[in-house]
């Protein structure tokens, strides 16, 4: 099965979760943040710089879990802006 490719929308929305997250970690390694998530440092590098913008649901709740962001911050920063 062959993948659709992502629009530019989706790609900004995965480099913008990247920040987010890479934000969220801080000064901690990327290695001790992966660890804990259950991810290799490789993983968390690539969704951090947008390599992989579409991370499994389950891939981000580790994550939000470990760095102590909830996901409906990540969800609200990561939606468009809704025409007024």
């Amino acid at each position: 099965m062959v993948r659709p490719s992502l629009t530019p929308q989706e790609r900004r929305r995965g480099e913008q979760l990247g920040l987010l997250l890479r934000d969220a970690r801080g000064d901690r390694s990327i290695v001790d943040v992966a660890t804990a998530a259950g991810m290799s440092a490789e993983t968390l590098r690539k969704i951090e710089t947008g390599r992989i913008p579409t991370p499994a649901f389950f891939t981000i709740a580790a994550l939000a879990d470990v760095l102590g962001v909830s996901l409906d911050h990540l969800a609200l920063r990561l939606s468009p802006a809704t025409p007024v």
